[in-house]
């Protein structure tokens, strides 16, 4: 892997590290209500809801941490799916929630996952070439 795939891998985890401390932790405090732009009524009305989305965003930074820990082309591909999943839900975050998921989540997946296909293309191509 890449240095820099590496890098965005690692700051995508990092995301949704932060992603599920605003959710599971913060979700109704003023630091909460502003990432996410809800009241306070809002917040403590779906602060469960909010925990449970919190927690999802903590299962796909571990799946990247896990592919990382892996390593080799099968932790490539356990990241990929994980970038997928990312890019997936931050699609229909942005499709149904707001706009601003596509920038945070579903656009940094697509890159990150673009970056780390090319480093591994380019890793496997100039081992083919050392044969």
């Amino acid at each position: 892997m890449s240095t820099l795939a590496l890098v965005l891998v690692v700051l995508m985890a990092l995301l949704h590290v932060y992603i599920l401390v605003l959710e599971m932790f913060l979700w109704t405090t003023k630091r909460g209500r502003r990432a996410f732009g809800t009241t306070a009524e809002f917040a403590e009305a779906s602060k469960v809801l909010a925990a449970n989305q919190g927690l999802y965003n903590g299962f796909l930074a571990a799946g990247l941490i896990w592919g990382l820990i892996h390593g080799g082309i099968d932790g490539v591909e356990i990241v990929l799916f994980f970038l997928a999943c990312i890019f997936v839900a931050g699609v229909y975050g942005g499709l149904t929630a707001t706009r601003k998921i596509l920038f945070i989540q579903a656009i940094p997946a697509a890159i990150t996952a673009a970056v780390l296909g090319y480093a591994t293309l380019s890793q496997v191509a100039i081992a083919g070439c050392l044969r």
